[in-house]
């Protein structure tokens, strides 16, 4: 007869009494049957809720009963190395599989991330803490790698993701593996548990009718109760992908279970079997040691997992695994409070960070038990009600009513004794004699939060800092990856602590202590893998050429010790994981020759150039003969002039990556130029960009083999239609000498007497802006326009025109506005009393010459030689190219000069003295 058969029995009777045979009396018994079946396994298992403070307060107790001597926990069995190293570090933290080079995953599939965060309040934490401090204690992982974890994903029913903030991103978008998710995962079965208990949500639920009741509970009674809960869980479900996965875990576990007893020949009696209650009540054929069913395990990938910990907190455990905000805190502080009362002593790693050292003592085991039906009377018998902890409550009511006011809330000893009589009325309002955080947290809101003023913290969020805060872990220097520790010893010069998570000022006076250049290239460095908090510049820059001499920094290293220690996944130092990240960067499908520019500039800038800048240059070079579009030429016209600039004084020469950027340029957009002129895709900033390459360079480019007579080609060829582009036209045929000054002032003069033209006047004056990116000198001639435009339009047409300009100019030529400021500040007067007087350059016309006859041959000697031997002088002029023929020499001509020639006759001696000294 089974044990629990009376219970079978009267839970049949009552559900035949209420709704008759059928499924309800099915389910009910399922329930008892599911109980007895967990109980009388060889293998003795131990059901848990994640982060659950009574499962941990059972664990320690059984421990200590039975004292295992193999324990299979439920967690990722490629996780186990890790466990050593939480020695090392401060709870909560988080075990971290992490994998960048995927190979048999979909491709961008990366990369994959599983975390699984441990608490002190957790009963995984007290099994791992007994095996690791007990001798001939062996632990053993038994649930499915990280790399099946993702084989199985897509078949599972994947939870919505945590919102971006700092609550999450210490686990950023990683997956989380649950010991022990007890949750219904039927929506109208945890409302209905949320209506008729009269609680928020699910975390208020499972502290009032489980934790609380099950805290004192003997160890017969939690197991039972706790398998009954994932039984009930388990039976009413929907019919989803998740449950296929849940049983696919429970048969690898019990796979391995059994692969581990037959390998070790470890006696059953001395396992324990540590997984969630939910699997305690599985069903599956492989369940039990005594079941024959074969069940194969699949192959791992070939993707190269990395290990390590990760810092955690208790926000972002609830954030990632979708808690009550504050309930993993108030956990903690019920654990801390239960472990007072009960006179219980937790195990503890040895070396643990942030606890106090307990001394454990293990008695002898207890003789096994034998089993009795506790489950009856727990669920037929009321909860025993402990007694109002007034010292308690009160202390808290005075705390909180300190804390608030610290926080700008005008509350007083009156809110104090509010906020103890309202959580007492709340809890017996909720069928409870003893207050429990949540009852108070109420309280507190109701009490003290009359009004909400922004920028102020909310009185729940304070009862969460009085009750244990958020708390977050960090990783010991001793268990971080080897580009980690590198990292911290780097920076040890600066003297600041690297573990603090709040901002720290370091200052580098890199002129009187040279000895610190090597910080501030690893701060920079940093600067550009982490997040933009982790290492701040207030004062300093790097550019190209020029060297550091004092720099302020803002450091939050702490905060961000996830972010490197996901780096040191990536590579042994940080130069290392840069030069990755730069290589991966330019060979990206939607890679750019911009791109690869800003890849060669960081290379120079953080890795000192070199044979990584070269190599990057040479893709950057591959990627502009691809290209087909000139989106981005103003940004690579930008970035190969500041890399030429850098070279040209640097470097004795230039490197050969760079000359094949420009000759392969200058041909590549003179071929794009005809079409970029007439396209509307392609902007008025990319053309002038364009332009800007082809003039700038032309010098270098004509140097390096590249051929003129190609962009003249290209200007002849193009015909835009926009007003903007036909500028930069004239401006281009201006810089190639088809287009004189004198003539683009008159098409200037002629856009402005036509009254049609004037409503697109400003598009023209943009482009002439433009202009000057190519063409420098041209900054006159534009500010001679639109000082015309400004001269001579009407009022009625230049006050509505006026603003279009401005938000033309503002918008499409912002960058070039100084330029057009600096020179219309040499042109126009520089006082008010001067502008009456003042006539613009262009407005000055010189005097007219006077008309003179057209002077006769000049004679003498000279004149006489060169008519008298004409075919030579003709040959000259024909080589220069000068027209014209010969003026005959007049008869009697004086010479042209007579006040020179009367001079020379006057004073004849310097005449013979020169013509002596040339003889």
């Amino acid at each position: 007869m089974s044990l629990f058969q009376p219970l079978k029995d009267q839970l049949s009777e009552a559900a035949a009494a209420f709704v008759g045979d059928g499924a309800v009396s099915s389910i009910l018994t399922g329930l008892v049957e599911d109980v007895d079946r967990a109980l009388r396994e060889e293998l003795e298992i131990f059901p848990v809720c994640h982060h659950s403070p009574a499962s941990a307060l059972a664990m320690v107790r059984r421990l200590r009963e039975k004292q295992p001597k193999v324990i299979y926990l439920e967690l990722c069995e490629d996780l186990a190395p890790l466990l050593t190293e939480l020695r090392n570090c401060r709870l909560p933290v988080a075990l971290q599989a992490f994998a960048t080079e995927l190979d048999g995953f979909p491709k961008g599939s990366g990369p994959l991330s599983v975390v699984a965060p441990i608490t002190e309040a957790s009963a995984e934490y007290q099994a791992i803490s007994y095996a690791l401090e007990t001798p001939d204690v062996e632990l053993v992982l038994v649930d499915r790698s990280s790399d099946h974890v993702f084989q199985w994903l897509p078949r599972e029913q994947e939870k919505e993701p945590a919102k971006p903030g700092e609550e999450a991103g210490l686990h950023g978008d990683a997956v989380g593996v649950e010991i022990g998710d007890l949750r219904p995962r039927f929506a109208e079965l945890e409302e209905h548990l949320l209506h008729h208990g009269k609680v928020r949500h699910w975390s208020e639920w499972w502290d009032q009718y489980v934790e609380q009741p099950l805290s004192g509970a003997d160890y017969d009674t939690y197991r039972q109760v706790m398998v009954l809960i994932g039984s009930l869980f388990r039976r009413l479900r929907p019919e989803d992908d998740r449950l296929a996965v849940d049983e696919e875990r429970e048969r690898y576990m019990w796979t391995r279970m059994r692969e581990h007893l037959a390998a070790s020949g470890a006696d059953p009696a001395d396992c324990l079997y540590v997984c969630g209650a939910f699997h305690a009540a599985s069903r599956v054929e492989q369940f039990g040691l005594a079941a024959t069913a074969p069940y194969e395990i699949g192959p791992r990938t070939g993707t190269r997992w990395l290990y390590g910990l990760i810092p955690s907190s208790h926000s972002a455990i609830e954030a990632q695994f979708g808690l009550a905000s504050g309930s993993v805190s108030i956990a903690a502080a019920t654990w801390a409070k239960a472990v007072t009362r009960s006179k219980l002593t937790p195990f503890q790693l040895s070396g643990q960070k942030g606890t106090r050292k307990r001394a454990v003592k293990l008695s002898a085991p207890a003789a096994p038990a034998q089993l009795a039906d506790r489950l009856t009377g727990f669920l037929s018998s009321p909860p025993k009600l402990d007694a109002l902890d007034e010292a308690g409550l009160l202390g808290w009511s005075v705390d909180i009513v300190r804390l608030a006011r610290r926080n700008g809330y005008l509350a007083s000893t009156a809110d104090a004794i509010a906020v103890f009589e309202t959580s007492i009325l709340l809890a017996g309002m909720r069928n409870r004699t003893r207050p429990t955080p949540y009852d108070f947290q109420d309280a507190a809101v109701t009490c003290i939060e009359k009004d909400v003023v922004p920028g102020r913290r909310d009185v729940r969020r304070l009862c969460e800092i009085l009750l244990g805060g958020d708390r977050i872990g960090s990783v010991g220097y001793d268990a971080l990856p080897p580009l980690a520790q590198n990292v911290y010893d780097r920076l040890r010069p600066l003297g600041v602590d690297l573990d603090r998570r709040t901002l720290q000022r370091a200052l580098l006076d890199l002129h009187s202590d040279p000895e610190l250049l090597p910080c501030s290239d690893l701060l920079w460095m940093l600067r550009y893998l982490l997040p933009g908090d982790a290492a701040r510049p207030i004062m300093g820059e790097r550019r190209l050429g020029e060297r550091p001499i004092q720099e302020s920094w803002d450091l939050a290293i702490g905060r961000n010790q996830r972010a490197i220690i996901e780096l040191g996944y990536e590579g042994v130092t940080i130069e290392q994981v840069l030069e990755q990240r730069l290589r991966r960067k330019v060979w990206e499908p939607d890679a750019t020759a911009a791109v690869a520019l800003a890849a060669v500039e960081d290379a120079i800038l953080f890795l000192g150039g070199g044979r990584i800048a070269d190599e990057l240059g040479a893709r950057a070079v591959e990627l502009l003969a691809a290209e087909r579009s000139v989106d981005d030429a103003p940004d690579v016209l930008r970035r190969i002039r500041r890399l030429l600039s850098y070279y040209r004084t640097a470097e004795p020469v230039l490197p050969a990556w760079c000359e094949a950027f420009v000759t392969e340029g200058y041909a590549h957009y003179c071929t794009l130029l005809p079409t970029a002129f007439v396209e509307d895709e392609t902007g008025v900033r990319q053309v002038s960009a364009m332009l800007g390459f082809l003039f700038t360079m032309e010098g270098l480019a004509l140097a390096l083999g590249c051929d003129r007579a190609q962009l003249e080609i290209a200007v002849r060829q193009s015909h835009p239609e926009s007003p903007a582009k036909v500028a930069l036209l004239w401006a281009a045929q201006h810089l190639l000498g088809l287009l004189p000054l004198a003539e683009l002032r008159s098409r200037c003069d002629e856009l402005l007497a036509n009254p049609l033209v004037i409503p697109s006047f400003p598009q023209y004056i943009t482009g002439f802006v433009q202009a000057m990116e190519p063409a420098p000198a041209l900054s006159g001639f534009v500010v001679e326009v639109i000082s015309k435009a400004f001269g001579r339009l009407p009022d009625q047409v230049l006050l509505p025109w006026l603003p279009k300009l401005i938000t033309t100019l503002r918008d499409q030529a912002g960058e070039l506005m100084p330029v057009l400021v600096r020179e219309a500040g040499r042109t126009f007067p520089g006082s008010l009393t001067a502008v009456d007087a003042w006539t613009p350059p262009w407005a000055r016309t010189a005097a007219p010459p006077a008309s003179k006859a057209v002077a006769p041959a000049a004679s003498g000697p000279v004149a006489e030689l060169l008519a008298g031997h004409p075919a030579a002088c003709d040959a000259a002029a024909g080589l220069l190219g000068c027209e014209g023929g010969w003026r005959p020499v007049a008869a009697g001509a004086g010479p042209e000069h007579p006040e020179a020639a009367a001079l020379l006759t006057h004073h004849p001696d310097t005449t013979l003295a020169l013509a002596a000294l040339l003889s």
